[in-house]
């Protein structure tokens, strides 16, 4: 959200999914769509379908990449110099949008000046691409009509994850394809109603409607609605909330609907940092490692069966989720028991007791107090299955694309340029070494969620457990087979790990996802090098080693896993 928030203001897709099957190019830039977004790649594979062209960015051969015109598998960590490499042969080709630079954008010298060390020859040999390819996707790219660029934790989870997401920024600004219907920036977000909860304010530097907490007029509203004076500060984000612990400044903890005691990078560390809390607080509808780490755990219902609300997908689409089922016995609506808490702290917020009648009323607020929010009346959210914000009034829809107004022949109409932003490449924190020779990236597959809570309680024949994946180069190398258990390392810990063997992976590369923390605890290998800007770790740029497990060990292992 913060790279789209900084050059347009809000940190929102700029286009619909509907779009994405009318448009000629579509680029998957760090994306495993076909196993991580499902649904999302259905619209990916109408587009395919309509003529477009696909192309894939991504260190593995991953499914996705398998329905493309073109893969290219760039190195671990060098987005930015591939970005750079090909904005540079599009700007000497004579593909730049000149019109559309000129009229809705700023500092597009100092960005060419950037570019301009990012030749072909050095391009390809830091990412790893070959100059053909770098040469064809971006002239694809800037030659398409439209064109759709999508990305997702492959490009935010890095040190520089931010940097990354305005990298390939710059290109659509670049070309132009930003502003009109099927051209567009999609954020695929890595988890269910990511979009809904930086629309609610859930964010240390945002209210509702992405309102800069900064801003006086902003906090003198927002004040005035809650009768409270708001903090002319930003607030922590996760990542600060760990260092906050680790210093001794934060000593309680309410955890709503998160994991963080599986789900954060150098997992050892993050649970030292929760155990040692003075009080831990934790809602959720499962009774996760987190809650198991608590003080006071407060049952929660399932929002998307068991609450009234609303959910935002990653096209901006404001939903309506309806209670269908009353919770288990001891569970509560998360709104009721964060209600329930704060009468029992002298205040009533005055949203009612029926569950129905409570959402509606916050919903209102939130309207009422976020001007992209103002026309969704839960009658026309109902009325129309979802709205797309901006929806200003209850009298007209706004496009489903974003930023038209960059396109207006009146400069009064434009409103704020949109900037160039020359970011420098910065590889992975973590270098591999002779110690630790192979980088490992991580990611998800079809069948599982996040850290399995939600996913594992139900068999799959998709599904056969965690694994390190490995090259069948590295496999000969290192003398391993398929099924073979293991040790991996890196300097934070080891896990034991059965071997699978992939070929789209490169050698050097290997694959591990955190779906199983129960059988292979993945997080305890990955490091806690964050972005400053967004907080995110650096779960995608680890560097391991693996070691063969012999003879009764290696049994032993096996058997602990399965449960003998």
């Amino acid at each position: 959200m913060v790279g789209l928030a900084t050059v347009f203001g809000a940190g929102g897709g700029t286009s619909s999914y509907a779009e994405i099957e009318d448009t000629d190019v579509i680029v998957l830039w760090g994306s495993n769509a076909r196993e991580a977004h499902p649904i999302f790649f259905h619209h990916v594979l109408q587009g395919i379908h309509n003529g477009a062209r696909l192309f894939v960015v991504d260190p593995r051969r991953s499914a996705s990449a398998q329905w493309a015109d073109l893969w290219l598998g760039n190195n671990v960590g060098t987005d930015i110099a591939l970005s750079h490499t090909i904005a540079r042969e599009i700007i000497h080709a004579g593909l730049a949008n000149t019109t559309f630079i000129e009229r809705a954008t700023t500092g597009f010298d100092e960005y060419r000046a950037a570019v301009e060390e990012w030749t072909l020859e050095r391009g390809e040999a830091v990412t790893g691409v070959p100059a053909h390819a770098i040469r064809a996707r971006g002239g694809a790219y800037a030659r398409a009509e439209r064109a759709q660029l999508c990305w997702t934790l492959g490009i935010t989870e890095h040190h520089n994850g931010v940097d990354n997401v305005l990298a390939l920024i710059n290109l659509a600004l670049l070309c132009g394809h930003v502003g009109h219907y099927g051209a567009g920036l999609n954020p695929l977000r890595g988890q269910n109603n990511v979009q809904g909860g930086g629309d609610m304010g859930a964010i240390p530097n945002r209210l509702a409607g992405f309102q800069d907490i900064l801003d006086p007029a902003v906090r003198e509203k927002f004040g005035s609605a809650w009768g409270v004076t708001i903090q002319d500060r930003y607030g922590w984000h996760l990542t600060q909330m760990f260092e906050a612990m680790d210093r001794g400044d934060l000593r309680a903890v309410y955890v709503i609907g998160e994991n963080p005691a599986q789900s954060e990078a150098d997992k050892e560390h993050s649970v030292h940092l929760l155990s040692g809390l003075d009080h831990l607080v934790v809602q959720d509808i499962f009774l996760t490692k987190t809650a198991e780490l608590a003080d006071v755990v407060l049952p929660g219902s399932a929002s998307w069966c068991e609450s009234e609300g609303t959910v935002t997908n990653s096209e901006r689409r404001v939903q309506r989720c309806r209670k269908a089922l009353e919770p288990p016995t001891g569970a509560r609506d998360d709104i009721q028991i964060i209600l329930d808490i704060c009468r029992r702290l002298g205040h009533d917020w005055g949203y009612g007791t029926e569950p129905l009648e409570v959402a509606e009323n916050v919903w209102n607020e939130v309207r009422t107090l976020s001007p992209m929010h103002a026309g969704m009346s839960y009658a026309r959210l109902t009325e129309l299955n979802g709205i797309q914000w901006p929806c200003p009034d209850e009298d007209s829809l706004e496009p489903s694309y974003l930023h038209g107004r960059l396109w207006a022949d009146d400069p009064a109409d434009r409103g704020r340029l949109a900037p160039f932003s020359p970011v420098v490449d910065d590889p992975p924190v973590e270098a591999t070494s002779d110690e630790f020779p192979l980088r490992l990236t991580t990611g998800r597959r079809l069948d599982s969620y996040n850290t399995g809570v939600q996913s594992g309680g139900y068999d799959s024949p998709l599904r056969w457990g965690e694994s390190i994946d490995v090259s069948p180069e590295d496999a000969e190398r290192l003398g391993l087979v398929e099924g073979e258990w293991v040790t991996v390392s890196s300097p934070r810990g080891s896990v034991p790990a059965p071997v699978r063997i992939d070929r789209v992976l490169r050698p050097g590369l290997v694959f591990m996802t955190f779906h199983f923390p129960e059988q292979v605890d993945t997080n305890v290998l990955t490091i806690d090098a964050t972005d400053p800007k967004s907080g995110t770790a650096e779960f995608k740029a680890a560097a391991v080693r693996i070691d063969k497990i012999g003879g009764d060990r290696a049994a032993e292992v096996a058997g602990a896993a399965a449960g003998d």
